[in-house]
């Protein structure tokens, strides 16, 4: 029951913000198209019910324009988790009823981490430590991981714990789906660090991937199509573009991180970059390297 009340709620804020303002006329005519409704018309006393949820599970704020009796989504701090929540279970909503035409959605192939994921979740919660065997790419054996899980992140539609070492004493970074026998260790709990912010810890990066570098300015060329791409998915917070008329200047402060330097290659020569000179050598070294395979 409650999860189909969440289901109610992000649907409400997936209709209003589809259609920026709406009347509660419109919205009972999009409700009965909804497989929520069973045929079933939304009573005005329900719409306010769901109304509230949405602001108190979601921070939501639906407004109503007296003037013309529209409501609309009040621009409001939402967290990220509570959007992408909303996001990923709109879309999930839509899809649930897709049989007929199965064959025409065509999704993508995901390692899947529910069951890892839920089990760290119940760990940060609790500040539990957690053990597993993991094997990573670049080594053949598994091995055995005790740390102190300190949040998640998911990064290309995979999913990361990243968190304290107690073997290394160095905060790491873990994929959930190289894991195997995950298990939580009730007996033993940790302080979560003072002060401590994952939105902080990435600040300077892109990607999974951190070191201890100083940020570096970073300018790179890019071709007029390839721009339309970096403005609907800047790389990072710090992207900042000068439009010229054959060519975009994209400038960032990054550090210089595996993640950021297999990205720029995958652009391949539609990018290229003017600053700093060492990532310029470090894009140049790969690209000398893949030529050599073609020799």
């Amino acid at each position: 029951m409650a999860h189909d009340l969440i289901n109610r709620y992000i649907w409400l804020i997936d209709t209003i913000r589809r259609y920026g303002r709406i009347t509660l006329d419109e919205i009972n005519r999009q409700w009965l198209r909804s497989p929520l409704s069973d045929g079933k018309p939304l009573p005005r006393r329900t719409f306010h019910h769901y109304r509230n949820g949405a602001e108190e599970m979601f921070g939501v704020n639906i407004q109503c324009d007296r003037s013309t009796y529209e409501y609309y989504i009040e621009d409001t701090a939402q967290s990220a988790l509570q959007q992408w929540l909303v996001d990923s279970t709109a879309l999930t909503d839509t899809l649930r009823d897709t049989s007929d035409i199965a064959e025409r959605v065509v999704l993508e192939n995901v390692p899947s981490a529910r069951e890892h994921l839920t089990t760290i979740v119940d760990a940060l919660r609790q500040n539990h430590r957690i053990r597993f065997a993991y094997r990573s790419y670049n080594r053949s054996q598994r091995t055995t991981v005790e740390m102190e899980p300190y949040f998640v992140k998911i990064f290309k539609q995979l999913w990361y714990v990243i968190g304290h070492n107690v073997s290394d004493k160095k905060i790491k970074t873990y994929a959930l789906d190289r894991m195997t026998d995950l298990v939580i260790d009730a007996d033993r709990t940790f302080d979560y660090p003072e002060g401590f912010s994952p939105q902080e810890f990435f600040k300077d990066c892109f990607g999974i991937t951190t070191n201890q570098n100083e940020p570096k300015r970073i300018v790179l060329r890019v071709e007029p199509k390839q721009a339309k791409y970096f403005r609907a998915l800047p790389l990072h917070p710090s992207q900042q573009e000068v439009v010229h008329d054959h060519y975009s200047i994209f400038t960032y402060t990054m550090r210089l991180t595996y993640d950021l330097r297999e990205e720029l290659l995958s652009h391949g020569s539609s990018l290229e970059v003017l600053e700093p000179p060492e990532l310029k050598v470090m894009i140049m070294d790969e690209l000398r390297k893949a030529l050599s395979q073609y020799h």
